[in-house]
């Protein structure tokens, strides 16, 4: 899923390294990939080189729902640039389904109240300009 481009800043710029590839390729297709151990059944963010429970060193990448409820956030606040009002970002700590907490730009967020522990989130996926695809969250229902 792509998101609509909105008046919050753009993540900065990702390049891809070996280990990112699948990642990225994934996400520039609208899926999110987690890495998953296979002897130990347990689910690790996608920058873990090893399983973050077991230590085990056989992760590889599964495909994952894509959606998971809000933990936390914060704001950061935004600045104004070329004479445009300054844009506050967004920040949220998912838990997504699986397990693994990502920390996703929630770019859709302009009314705060909204926000709360426990909210359903879905990820979609943004590309700024010269940039891999990237996960963002959006909030639903």
């Amino acid at each position: 899923m792509s998101l609509a481009p909105s008046a919050a800043p753009s993540p900065a710029p990702v390049v891809r390294d070996d280990l990112s590839g699948p990642f990225f390729d994934a996400s520039a297709e609208g899926r999110l990939l987690l890495r998953y151990s296979p002897s130990s059944g347990e689910w690790s963010e996608p920058a873990a080189m090893v399983c973050s429970l077991t230590q085990a060193a056989d992760l590889e990448w599964r495909e994952a729902s894509g959606r998971g409820s809000l933990v936390s956030w914060t704001v950061k606040p935004g600045r104004p640039r070329d004479d445009q009002p300054a844009v506050d970002t967004v920040i949220g700590i998912v838990e997504t389904e699986e397990g693994p907490w990502l920390t996703l730009l929630l770019p859709e967020v302009t009314d705060r109240s909204v926000l709360r522990v426990g909210a359903s989130v879905v990820v979609g996926f943004v590309q700024p300009e010269g940039s891999e695809h990237l996960p963002v969250g959006r909030l639903v229902g």
